[in-house]
């Protein structure tokens, strides 16, 4: 634990150092967000490289620390202190802003994550899909060593298609021995102070208030359409959301809900999601800096940061490209056309396009080109039905989804400077784009375009709502006239982070803990099991160990075809024999509940020839290889 904690202290550290050695005069209210984003950056992107010759290992791990500590010790050696900070009132108020939302995060993140209640691991409603496929990745990472993994969930046989290096940061942490549990939060906070108070900055920024900054904070991470309306009805309707599974105001697929609220349901559930805000909230914020306040030295700091973007998140990568392109048409129209303002530009496009086309060409991009149902026209998200019609009225969908926001959306641009209309620009091609192209199987997944595009509008409105209510001269009616409007635009969220607060399932049973632990101790880091494609699979998630074939609402979602690893795990309990466990080198058998209920499975014909490896009150395994 302690080599853990040490280890992650010397890259925030750094991280921070870096930040003070880009604005010497920054605050701490600036330097620590930006510093954990950086510190998160070469968390994802120094392992990753050593470990490109040296597998994913102690070697890499140690050298991508020895790595971050020379540049620690460099910094200092430049005059980089951690001392004579700059003072800055806004940093009050950027606190009393962000604290109540990172303590409510705080506490979610610990009733989400493995958390032990009598001897037993429980989590809340949006952790319990999403949670062990990336508990799974973490553990696969750190044990197997390989480097690039293979996709563990098919057998290993296959290409990792997902952005990987969002489960690196948690398994670093393995690898110097801290538990699963505390190897996938540690690197989770400073990301979200990243993207948290990174946002704060951002808006304040580009808005020139402190009091807007935190409107637009608020109107984004805790804003929300009307779907409160619909449980409304009856004391039994409202109650429902907090007894439910997803009839929350925010995810009621039944009325068409589908906007979710970005914390609990995007940023503690998905990884890839929270690491890749924490790194593209800083880098738009050095964006704005460095194309529309002409700071154009930014550009190295800039490029740097982003470097492991695209395996952290693809779908941030995408955004800030779109975003940058309208920024360089903006200083192609407003600028003069000098090698001072153009060669910054190059510089960012040549070092970022090396960089990111080396990680995405083996990974992302072939998968979106191999993998099924990957990258298609689409229009309209996921307002229809599978015949083609739509379920709502095209504006009403939005309407009711994104609430106050999107139909504050046209005034508040008419309201924004001229610069601010150009950043939202970048955010209006993100929309559309997403609005007509799809770039993976699932459709809703787009929303994590939608999202970026949502946080800028969000800027925009959150100026409007201020602007107009400081022309209201009475004190106690604009108190009332912008609660009104806040309530409108986040009870909704309200409601549905209460939900997350008060809810709790079991996800792994103490036979279940047992299970894994005596694989995690016994099994070949190689060994491949046969399992139940059930998606809480103990063997998989918890011992990051290879199973034939997950569950597939993971794997038919990253692209996969698994028909022929499905039909195998189906004869193998059905109808096994010795050549088809062969032809799949299959190392062990699982039988628990979910075998016994999916499948009519034949425990009898393995119990007469392979001998039991490992048993307990729910399950037994069998080891098929000698």
């Amino acid at each position: 634990m302690v080599p853990a904690l040490l280890y992650a202290l010397l890259f925030l550290v750094t991280g921070l150092m870096l930040a003070r050695r880009i604005f010497p005069d920054a605050s701490p209210g600036l330097a620590l967000p930006l510093g954990c984003g950086y510190g998160i950056a070469m968390l994802a992107a120094f392992p990753a490289v050593f470990a490109l010759g040296l597998g994913f290992g102690v070697s890499a791990v140690g050298l991508a620390g020895i790595t971050a500590l020379l540049i620690l010790l460099a910094l200092v050696k430049s005059g980089v202190r951690l001392t004579g900070w700059q003072k800055n009132p806004d940093d009050i108020v950027l606190l009393v802003c962000v604290l109540p939302l990172m303590a409510v995060t705080g506490y979610l993140l610990h009733t989400h994550i493995l958390h032990a209640v009598d001897g037993t691991f429980h989590t809340g409603q949006s952790c319990y899909g999403d949670l062990p496929m990336h508990l799974g990745f973490i553990e696969y990472i750190a044990q197997s060593g390989e480097f690039p993994p293979t996709y563990p969930l098919l057998g290993g046989a296959h290409r990792f298609g997902y952005p990987f290096l969002c489960e690196t940061v948690s398994s670093v942490f393995r690898i110097l021995g801290a538990d699963l549990r505390t190897a996938c939060l540690l690197p989770m906070v400073p990301a979200f102070l990243s993207a948290f108070g990174m946002f704060w900055q951002l808006a304040r920024r580009v808005l020139g208030s402190a009091a807007k900054a935190s409107l637009a904070f608020y109107l984004f991470f805790m804003g929300s359409g009307f779907g409160f309306v619909y449980f409304l009805g009856s004391a039994r309707d409202f109650a429902g959301i907090f007894t439910g599974f997803y009839t929350t105001p925010t995810n009621y697929t039944l009325q068409n809900i589908v906007w979710v609220n970005p914390v609990v349901d995007l940023m503690i559930p998905q990884r890839a999601t929270l690491f890749g805000w924490s790194i593209l909230l800083p880098a738009l914020y050095l964006l704005w800096r460095f194309c529309y306040e002409k700071q154009v030295s930014l550009w190295l700091p800039l490029a740097l940061l982003v470097l492991p973007l695209p395996l952290l998140h693809t779908h941030s990568a995408l955004a800030l490209v779109l975003i940058c392109l309208v920024g360089g048409v903006y200083t192609l129209l407003h600028r003069p056309l000098t090698r001072r303002v153009l060669l910054p530009w190059g510089g960012l496009a040549l070092l970022c396009g090396v960089a990111w086309l080396g990680q995405m060409l083996p990974t992302v991009l072939v998968q979106s080109v191999d993998g099924q149902n990957m990258l298609r026209l689409h229009f309209n998200w996921v307002n229809g039905q599978t015949d083609g019609t739509l379920r709502d009225n095209y504006f009403w969908f939005y309407i009711k989804n994104i609430g106050v926001v999107y139909l504050l959306l046209i005034p508040a641009w008419l309201r924004a400077s001229h610069r601010q209309r150009w950043l939202y620009g970048g955010g209006l091609l993100i929309w559309a784009l997403a609005e007509c192209v799809v770039f993976q199987p699932n459709t809703y997944d787009n929303n994590k375009l939608l999202f970026v595009w949502h946080m800028l509008g969000c800027l925009l409105v959150a100026q409007l709502l201020a602007d107009v209510a400081g022309k209201i001269r009475c004190l106690p009616w604009r108190a009332l006239g912008l609660g009104a409007v806040c309530f409108l635009a986040m009870f909704g969220s309200v409601l549905t982070v209460g939900r997350e607060l008060v809810s709790d399932y079991q996800h792994w049973s103490a036979d279940e803990i047992a299970l894994a632990a005596y694989v995690s101790d016994h099994a070949p880091a190689d060994a491949l099991f046969l399992t139940s494609d059930r998606h809480t699979e103990p063997v998989f998630a918890l011992a990051g160990r290879r199973i034939l074939c997950g569950s597939g609402s993971y794997v038919y979602y990253h692209g996969m075809d698994y028909a022929n690893e499905y039909a195998a795990m189906r004869l193998l309990y059905e109808a096994p024999d010795t050549g088809t466990l062969s032809a799949w080198d299959i190392d062990y058998v699982v039988f628990d509940r979910s075998v016994l209920t999916e499948f009519a499975a034949d425990e009898a014909w393995y119990a007469e020839r392979y001998p039991l490896w490992y048993q307990n009150d729910s399950c037994r395994v069998y080891q098929i290889a000698p």
